[in-house]
């Protein structure tokens, strides 16, 4: 990764000192840690868990509206923060992903003065020089730059074989903007680290480190450019997609000229119709797209949402293909490591073939589950949940009876929730691109069923994967006969144990249970005390203050008690 310019950033009008920005940010992560250490961790420890229960929803809600309202007003990395939130329907409750979701057009545009003085020390020029005309109206603000549209000069045009031009500008000083807020999320990031459930499934500073990465690259214009190149190489053969043309003589770190390929919304139905193409003919080649990008080519558009891609009609009559996708913003790309992208293959073969056993493997395979796991009850799960729910499309689980749901959760929510479960750090942006896929394809097609996509896709890797199958069978031969020369080594030093008597047989499951039942047993005397002398002081308190305030203060005592016998080890 080029590192990104810092000197010369120009002030954000209004952006305040950045020590009071990260003490905000600071602040809010703090306070909502600290409430959701309270009422999801604290409470059901002490036998209070049904007061979490009933409040979750409106604490979910309340919290996603004040993070909106301090993402919108402090910008930068913040509204990308939010955004990564909002994609992430498998881990987050709807009451903070539906709140999130306005995030992607929500960001104001700076003055066209600022944008002007930034563009012309960039490009060592007066834009009236280097553009024929440039609009001061920008067609898109996103939290780090903004586009305008430009004509330019003749003597460019010519050169280029370009007319019309999207110039893309950084917001002003939004190099620092991104540096503050990156060390703040670092902390929080840490503090993260230090939650046991958190950190069990997943590292919290290489998810950060990761974001970090991503972001910086992201305000990097030659970084966006040469992504653009490299993505339109992959796609240069295939006539489902299209990608705009870099003018690089009028491209710099901050300041990015591209083709106008401006074209129609992706999710403008409406628009769609008037020009004669299905959107729910668009679906499943979009998806398909994706599925190139993300299990064949490894290189992948980490952001396509609807702002984000174009349905372009082709010129005159095309037999075959009477228009295309149009991607643009190469800022966020991801790469799938080959190891990753097997796995990922795997995954896709075994889901599109409902294999519970084969799913879970592929999923261990990737590295979402530690190597030390139990995958029994996993994968009980996974084929009953294929055998109920496999094949169905959106608009079909919406019909289904919610009982149905939660009976599946209640018999195997305690098995998944056991597992340990991690998120490699690779995983952001390709959860991110399938998140945003799914929601557009959905929104093309309400009943669009990603199946119908998934299984000839799948039919197609299990065909290539075949052509491999020699090479499998031969490793797998290698390995039998190793287990075989060291097997005769390896009872003899079974049966040498068994003779001298220190063969040792433990059960450490039945031995953790035992521990766990008086662990338990131990938390739910404490947890009642501390309830009753809470309850009773807050009565007293009433009536008589000094002395509700005593047992109060007392009941800590317990709660206390019960968080150190929580905390221990067998």
């Amino acid at each position: 990764m080029t590192p990104v310019r810092r000197e010369g950033a120009d002030p954000v009008p209004g952006a305040g000192d950045t020590r009071a920005r990260c003490r905000r940010i600071l602040r809010f992560a703090a306070w909502h840690l600290a409430v959701t250490w309270w009422f999801e961790l604290l409470l059901p420890r002490v036998g209070l868990g049904r007061i979490a229960d009933r409040t979750r929803a409106r604490r979910m809600r309340r919290f996603a509206q004040r993070f909106r309202v301090l993402a919108v007003e402090l910008g930068g990395l913040m509204i990308k923060v939010g955004q990564f939130m909002s994609s992430r329907l498998d881990v987050l409750p709807p009451e903070i992903t539906a709140e999130l979701e306005g995030l992607q057009d929500e960001v104001p545009p700076v003055p066209f003065p600022a944008i002007r003085a930034l563009a012309e020390a960039e490009l060592l020029a007066p834009l009236d020089a280097v553009f024929e005309t440039i609009d001061g109206t920008a067609i898109a603000a996103a939290s780090l730059g903004q586009a305008h549209r430009a004509r330019l000069s003749p003597t460019d045009a010519a050169d280029t074989g370009l007319d019309g031009v999207v110039v893309k500008v950084q917001r002003p000083g939004i190099g620092e903007i991104v540096d503050v807020d990156l060390a703040a999320l670092r902390k929080v990031g840490g503090w993260l680290s230090h939650v046991r459930f958190v950190a069990k499934r997943a590292d919290m500073p290489a998810l950060v480190k990761e974001f970090a990465q991503t972001s910086l690259e992201e305000i990097d214009y030659l970084n966006e450019a040469a992504n653009s190149e490299r993505f339109a190489a992959d796609f240069a053969h295939d006539e489902r997609v299209t990608v705009p043309a870099v003018v690089w003589e009028r491209t710099t770190r901050r300041v990015l000229t591209l083709e106008d390929v401006t074209a129609i919304k992706i999710t403008d139905s409406k628009a769609l119709l008037a020009a004669g193409i299905d959107p729910a003919q668009v679906a499943p080649v979009f998806a398909s797209v994706m599925f190139d990008q993300l299990f064949t080519n490894g290189f992948f558009h980490a952001d396509p949402h609807p702002g984000n891609i174009f349905i372009t009609p082709s010129a005159g009559s095309h037999p075959t293909r009477p228009w295309k996708l149009t991607f643009v913003d190469f800022g966020m790309m991801g790469e799938v490591p080959p190891k990753t992208r097997s796995g990922l293959r795997k995954l896709l073969i075994a889901a599109a073939s409902r294999n519970g056993k084969g799913l879970v493997a592929a999923i261990s395979d990737v590295g979402v589950l530690v190597p030390s796991a139990d995958t029994a009850e996993l994968e009980r799960a996974m084929t009953h949940l294929f055998a109920r729910f496999g094949g169905m499309g959106f608009a079909e689980l919406r019909e289904v009876d919610p009982r149905e749901f939660r009976e599946f959760a209640v018999e195997f929510g305690d098995v998944v929730r056991s597992l340990p479960f991690q998120l490699p750090e690779n995983f952001l942006l390709i959860i991110r691109a399938m998140s945003l896929t799914s929601g557009v394809c959905s929104s093309l097609d309400p009943r669009f069923n990603l199946w119908d996509s998934v299984e000839p896709y799948a039919a197609q890797l299990l065909r290539e994967e075949r052509g491999n199958l020699v090479q499998d069978m031969a490793r797998q031969a290698l390995d039998v006969a190793g287990v075989a020369l060291r097997l005769p080594q390896r009872l003899d030093g079974l049966l040498t144990q068994i003779a001298e008597g220190s063969l040792s047989v433990t059960n450490p499951r039945l031995e953790r249970q035992a521990v766990r039942l008086a662990r338990t047993g131990q938390r739910l005397v404490t947890g009642l005390i501390f309830a009753a002398l809470l309850i009773a002081g807050s009565l007293v308190r009433a009536d008589d203050t000094v002395l509700g305030n005593v047992l109060m203060i007392v009941s800590v005592v317990p709660l206390v008690q019960g968080l150190w016998v929580g905390r221990r080890h067998p």
